[in-house]
């Protein structure tokens, strides 16, 4: 059932608001603004929707007035397949109304870096994070989301001890979250001759990509170390010191950036990493204070637990948080993960409904 008292006062803010976002005195304060403007569209989505209900209502009860007073059978009958429709579309928005009244986090329209490294498996887990790159890769594309690269760290035999890359579009991180986490991979390496299979793992970190106005950086928090690049590049490689080396002194971050020919270049995309590992660190916080109050299936707030399983022989992948099983590996790897992150979504905003 709506809760009329609390839209009638979520409707006196939003006009308050469409005041304040119109003002031009309010956009002197960037990280304020953008409060104001992030509240705005929120409240803006929840009001479409409330006047589509309250439209559909409207309908209904014609509707029904009409079918009272019918005699013709014909039309009796349009009129019930009408009331039928009218209800479907009464109990969606209700669904939708309810769902967007459920507390969003600001991130969640950010950009995101996603960070994927090699665990245990040697080899094998390098080969499988160059995987999971590609499968990212291939749903970004399907999202038509822009992907850039920010740093690599091959093996020489096709796989990657690390790659980091930052995702642009809509609503990234909040689509993308729940990626984060050790993600297993069960099958034969191709240097195994006896045909054993080997269980290996790679770690997934997703970060909301930071602005300038969300995490402040101070110079005397950071050293800068610039050396050769190294590993498969071209002809610039352990030639020119491009490579940028950050340290973040108080809680010992280190971030580093080779792709690059150029050392602003790389020196700046290792100050979008540094900030969003940052911002991140702030995420987790709050999320381990949330895990600690409440038993959590679905965070991001642990880093460390096992998340999902890849089973090459049975073709099976498992998250293990919600106990979702597909038996298409091969078209998961391709990038068809859409079902996993919405089943995720739906479990994750329905703990919050109950905690």
């Amino acid at each position: 059932m709506i809760p009329i008292e609390k839209l009638h006062s979520l409707n006196e803010e939003f006009q308050q608001l469409k005041e304040k976002v119109a003002d031009p005195a309010n956009m002197a304060d960037a990280k304020a603004y953008r409060t104001i403007a992030r509240r705005y569209k929120e409240l803006n989505e929840i009001m479409d929707s409330w006047h589509l209900y309250t439209k559909l209502e409207t309908q209904l009860a014609e509707a029904n007035t009409m079918l009272s007073s019918e005699t013709d059978e014909d039309m009796i009958a349009m009129t019930r397949d009408e009331i039928k429709l009218l209800e479907e579309e009464l109990e969606k928005t209700d669904l939708l109304i309810s769902d967007l009244l459920i507390p969003g986090d600001p991130n969640d329209e950010k950009n995101a870096i996603i960070e994927i490294r090699a665990g245990t498996g040697g080899e094998e887990a390098a080969l499988f994070v160059a995987d999971l790159y590609r499968m990212y890769s291939y749903y970004a594309d399907k999202k038509k989301w822009k992907l850039a690269v920010l740093n690599t760290s091959d093996t020489g035999l096709g796989g990657f001890k690390e790659v980091v890359f930052q995702l642009s579009g809509e609503h990234v991180y909040g689509t993308m979250r729940f990626e984060s986490g050790v993600h297993r991979v069960q099958r034969i390496p191709v240097t195994e001759g006896s045909g054993r299979i080997h269980t290996s793992a790679v770690s997934v970190a997703v970060l909301p990509e930071a602005e300038d106005i969300d995490i402040d950086v101070s110079d005397n928090d950071i050293r800068i170390d610039v050396y050769r690049s190294s590993g498969n590049g071209g002809q610039s490689v352990n030639t020119t010191d491009s490579a940028v080396r950050i340290t973040h002194i108080p809680t010992g971050i280190v971030v580093t950036c080779q792709d690059e020919k150029s050392q602003i270049k790389n020196k700046a995309k290792a100050m979008k990493v540094l900030r969003s590992r940052l911002l991140d660190m702030e995420i987790s916080k709050q999320e381990q204070e949330i895990a600690s109050n409440r038993k959590a299936q679905v965070s991001t707030g642990d880093r460390s637990a096992k998340i999902r399983t890849y089973n090459f022989p049975q073709s099976r992948v498992t998250d293990h948080r919600i106990n979702l099983t597909t038996y298409n590996l091969d078209g998961f790897l391709a990038g068809e993960i859409e079902e996993f992150i919405e089943a995720l979504k739906i479990a994750w905003r329905h703990e919050k409904v109950n905690s």
